[in-house]
């Protein structure tokens, strides 16, 4: 006998698998090259490994502080004033979360209510509009600009009522590769001043800006950093995105608000690998040097790319390529996508994944965050086209 679930309403309609997850079984469905889905396909430093190995082998395997262990902290806050020249208090300011994206949720749970609006930059990465919506607001989709892909200040001027409670920003910039600038991060507070509007900074690309220029951080500008949450996240930074440890730093009453609901929905995060990540991020030069690595990749990547009938756009910080594709083909571009997996073994995603409606430009993006081998084996096939 079988019995039928209860009539259920979805808190979430609209959403169904995500496209990464779509991809990257096709990709393995077909023996593709997986640039589609962002991790790295390489191992991380094994003296971060050996300090988890040590950490659980010390004994420290049960609960740390729900605000994270308190050398980690410590550590993110030294990192934060060394590199922004802002000092956090991190017993007060700064929270260990199980991820950004955790950090994120946590953040629009914390602090918007149902009825609020909340800005978010289109295209997005795609767990910020469920975010919203779980908490009951809408989400505002404003257009960065379509060529250039760059915050457009008028229309998120245009976009404020009184009914905005927060604004969602993200650089280096997942998907398009674009890195906000000083002037746009100034044009910002300025417009953000006669307001109470928070800001939720997404800034897990942080260390991986190219070209000589600087990460442009909230944190580095005191009248932001006052009314934001910076979000960060280790497994971006070191190359470990499955043991999904992150941070937010924030001024400790905005702090006060998100770990009351970070202690309901994850508590803590785990031991050992918080431990090994406090002794890792005693070196700088772990995370200072991860520029020149991601930009030797990406300039490799581009160089291959260039030698085939894709348009190049810029990449000016994340481990992340986008291209136009209209001298190949004028499928739409979750076609194309599955076309390139299946039938010339590269797995690549559509940049009409992060929008809410289509793009009229056909882009798509791909993630070199790879092994030389694998990035040259992509470029082989794409090399076909």
């Amino acid at each position: 006998m079988s019995f039928d679930p209860p009539t259920l309403t979805s808190r979430l309609p609209n959403v169904g698998t995500t496209i990464f997850t779509v991809m990257s079984a096709l990709a393995t469905q077909h023996q593709a090259v997986n640039l589609g889905q962002g991790f790295p396909d390489f191992d991380c430093d094994p003296s971060l490994v050996n300090a988890v190995t040590a950490a659980m082998r010390d004994g420290l395997n049960q609960y740390p502080p729900m605000t994270g262990v308190p050398l980690l902290r410590q550590r993110v806050a030294e990192k934060i004033a060394a590199l922004h020249a802002h000092r956090y208090d991190p017993e007060r300011e700064i929270t260990i979360t199980a991820g950004a994206t955790q950090a994120i949720l946590t953040a629009v749970l914390a602090f918007v209510h149902p009825g609020d609006d909340v800005i978010v930059l289109d295209p997005c990465y795609d767990s910020y509009v469920p975010a919203i919506e779980l908490a009951g607001a809408r989400a505002v989709r404003v257009p960065l600009h379509p060529l250039t892909l760059r915050p457009d200040m008028a229309a998120i001027a245009a976009a404020l009522t009184p009914r905005t409670r927060a604004l969602l920003i993200n650089t280096p910039h997942n998907p398009s590769g674009t890195v906000w600038t000083m002037a746009e991060r100034q044009a910002l507070a300025d417009l953000l001043r006669p307001t109470d509007v928070l800001l939720i900074s997404d800034e897990v690309y942080e260390h991986m800006v190219f070209d000589g220029q600087p990460h442009v951080s909230a944190s580095g500008h005191a009248e932001l950093a006052a009314r934001s949450l910076v979000i960060s996240s280790f497994g971006k930074t070191f190359h470990v995105t499955g043991w999904k440890v992150g941070y937010v730093a924030a001024p400790a009453a905005l702090m006060a608000e998100f770990r009351k609901v970070h202690q309901f929905n994850v508590f803590t995060v785990n031991t050992p690998m918080q431990q090994g990540l406090a002794r890792f991020l005693a070196e700088p030069a772990h995370y200072l040097g991860l520029a020149d690595f991601y930009q030797a990749k990406r300039d490799a990547f581009r160089a291959g790319l260039a030698a085939t009938r894709f348009e190049l756009l810029p990449c000016e910080g994340t481990y992340f390529q986008c291209v136009g594709y209209d001298a190949i083909s004028d499928l739409p571009d979750d076609a194309f996508c599955r076309w390139l997996t299946t039938e010339v073994g590269v797995a690549a995603i559509p940049l009409s994944a992060f929008y809410a409606q289509r793009p009229q430009r056909r882009i798509v993006r791909f993630c070199f965050a790879k092994q030389d081998a694998t990035l040259n084996r992509a470029l082989e096939r794409l090399a076909q086209l």
